[in-house]
């Protein structure tokens, strides 16, 4: 995969971006505007843009903004919905994930971001990137909707593994806690861990088993943990951070989803209904295009791969230039605040902890960040 000579460098100073082009599924061109909105609103960012030189370099020209920012790299192949993690793996080196991926493995890049297979991009992020040392398995945190006054909370994990025995969950509270502080400025996050109920004796015998060891990390690594959560707590101002199983995280995510879809949709029928009720959409229209833009997925869009060596952002499939240019501004707030490195330190904290606490040592280290 070469690199295209007839973009201007991008300067020495400037955060640097790595976005897969070519994986979302409005195509190249969406993608593209993404960028140049962000480039446009921040000059300290650059990017290394991968997937069809051809047809990006045509793209590419067309937005001033991104004039000796934007630097591309050959990628021929691409990876689509319908494609297996393990076949992408196998075939996937020609690809523009790939080569997104290879930028940050290589340094040249602080964050990937990519619109493209979630499966195939977080199996090909853990095969080139690693995992953090002392890391079970990698998370995707998304973000959700709240009153609280960060306008989101976390939840981890989105989907990455279906699987999480208590081990997992107590590293989740802690990747969610260095997120929350680095990419949301929550000096001291609430940790909430979802069940069936809010008593102690609910629940599985790893989400008890987990609810001790996050209440024993709860000080060293500082974090208020507010114990059990529900459902309710998602969208709500109980905990910043909702620590759960990819499977039930996932579950929750699309049910979200579609229940805004579906009250976006009832909204508009009821203000169609009548003469009175188209009027008085025209009344509030400003109210409800606060509120649009209040539960706007696209404006919360960008999952991130917690545990790995390197920064990954998928962006919904569907995402639009709006949604691009919000998961790219992720990408760079994270890059900003060194968060791998700082995840990597609470993650080895915390390993000392547990092993001083086999060995019946009490001495605490600093925290982290």
């Amino acid at each position: 995969m070469t690199g295209s000579t007839d973009q201007t460098k991008t300067r020495a100073d400037r955060i640097v971006i790595s976005v897969d082009a070519m994986g979302g599924d409005l195509g190249a061109a969406v993608v593209v505007a993404g960028i140049a909105s962000s480039a446009k609103i921040n000059p300290d960012i650059g990017f290394i843009l991968h997937g069809r030189k051809d047809e990006l370099e045509k793209l590419v020209k067309r937005r001033k903004y991104l004039a000796g920012r934007c630097e591309i790299r050959n990628a021929t192949g691409v990876v689509s919905m319908e494609d297996k993690p393990s076949q992408v793996i196998r075939q996937g080196k020609d690809t523009s994930m790939w080569s997104a991926i290879e930028s940050v493995r290589n340094g040249e890049a602080t964050v990937c971001v990519s619109c493209g297979n979630t499966g195939a991009l977080m199996a090909m992020s853990v095969v080139r990137l690693r995992k953090l040392p002392g890391i079970y398995r990698p998370a995707i945190a998304v973000l959700w909707p709240s009153p609280n006054p960060q306008g989101f909370n976390i939840m981890l994990d989105g989907g990455a593994d279906i699987r999480a025995d208590a081990k997992d969950l107590m590293q989740y509270a802690l990747m969610g806690t260095s997120y929350a502080r680095n990419g949301f400025e929550i000096s001291r996050p609430r940790i909430g861990l979802l069940n069936v109920g809010t008593e102690e004796h609910k629940g599985r015998s790893e989400l008890k088993e987990a609810h001790d060891l996050i209440a024993a990390n709860a000080r060293n690594a500082e974090f208020d943990f507010v114990g059990f959560v529900e459902g309710r707590d998602l969208p709500g101002t109980k905990c910043d951070v909702i620590v759960t199983d990819g499977f039930t995280g996932n579950v929750a995510l699309k049910t979200g989803e579609g229940t805004a879809n579906l009250i976006s949709s009832l909204l508009r029928e009821a203000f169609r209904y009548t003469p009175l009720s188209r009027l008085a959409s025209v009344l509030a229209y400003t109210s409800l295009n606060r509120l649009k833009k209040r539960i706007d997925p696209r404006r919360a869009n960008g999952g991130v791969f917690l545990g790995l060596n390197g920064t990954v952002v998928k962006s919904h499939g569907s995402a639009d230039a709006t949604g691009i240019s919000a998961a790219v501004k992720l990408a760079f707030q994270l890059a900003q605040s060194g968060f791998t490195e700082k995840l990597a330190a609470r993650v080895a904290s915390a390993a000392m902890l547990d092993q001083d606490a086999e060995t019946g040592n009490s001495t605490a280290s600093g925290d982290p960040e």
